[in-house]
């Protein structure tokens, strides 16, 4: 979102820009784009978003805010964009706090539970977004160290999490776990062997997690973006990539609202009766089978 965007829902609320309440949409289609009248409502729950200073993590957090919901803001590196980003989501009248750690040790994990707990509360929504990612390197030369490290941080952050977040969730009897997974982990391409076999591992702890945890009524479930527009390309001009385009269905990219959306959803209500879903954001790109 614009600053100015921003600064119209922090002073008149979603209504404000021609939308209905608590509705997240992307900005820069919303005038050719007919919507559903749908309410995304999530006040009164608290969402922990790890990565949140990272190009998907921000617009996830600032969208699950705008839908009323009260934000942990997660960071490793990304200190000053995350202290950024909570200025933005307190402008829009939710309770947030910003929490460091590193999701693929549990000793840091427990102390991120620790800090959420004392300024939020229990978590509500967990939405599992770091990643560390490095060069592309085929399977024969890239270092063990590096392909560790990029496992570690989808495959371990979804066990040391949810292990930290989702027993006050069972006590509640509700709750919401969204993994952010790639179009990648079912394309499989040359020199990503690191980060397809993270983020498949990823894919089996949370569908293995959402059938030992559905009695409980807490849902377990997957957005998977394709090569998504975010700011690095808005800011570089390079929002248009025709070679990719020309394979994708819909003919063009996505946004990073896109994705965004999809969380809300899934954190919502709405989506009460779905667990267990890997949900491709990504114009068709890829299509489970069934």
């Amino acid at each position: 979102m614009t600053r100015s965007i921003l600064r119209r829902i922090a002073e008149r609320g979603l209504e404000g820009l021609g939308l209905g309440a608590r509705q997240a949409l992307d900005p820069a289609r919303t005038a050719r784009t007919p919507q559903a009248p749908l309410r995304i409502d999530l006040a009164g729950k608290t969402a922990l978003v790890t990565g949140s200073s990272g190009e998907l993590g921000r617009v996830i957090a600032r969208t699950l805010a705008a839908c009323g919901a009260d934000v942990a803001l997660h960071y490793f590196q990304g200190r000053e964009r995350a202290l950024a980003l909570e200025r933005e989501v307190a402008a829009l009248g939710v309770r947030c706090a910003v929490v460091q750690g590193d999701v693929s040790a549990a000793d840091s994990v427990r102390a991120m539970k620790r800090a959420v707990d004392a300024a939020l509360g229990p978590v509500d929504v967990l939405v599992l977004n770091a990643v560390s990612q490095y060069r592309w390197q085929g399977v024969l030369q890239q270092s063990i160290e590096d392909f560790e490290s990029q496992y570690r941080s989808s495959v371990a952050h979804s066990v040391l999490l949810t292990q930290a977040f989702v027993p006050a969730m069972v006590e509640r009897g509700r709750g919401r776990v969204i993994g952010i997974n790639t179009e990648c982990a079912m394309q499989a391409f040359e020199n990503q062997g690191a980060y397809v076999s993270g983020k498949r591992g990823m894919d089996g702890v949370l569908r293995v997690l959402a059938k030992e945890v559905g009695r409980h009524q807490i849902t377990v479930n997957q957005v998977a973006p394709g090569w998504m527009v975010s700011d690095k390309f808005r800011a570089a001009g390079t929002e248009r990539q025709p070679d990719y385009e020309r394979d994708v269905p819909l003919r063009r990219r996505g946004y990073d609202q896109d994705v965004a959306n999809a969380v809300a959803f899934l954190a919502s209500d709405l989506a009460a009766f779905i667990t267990g879903v890997y949900l491709p954001v990504c114009g068709g790109n890829v299509m489970p089978a069934i």
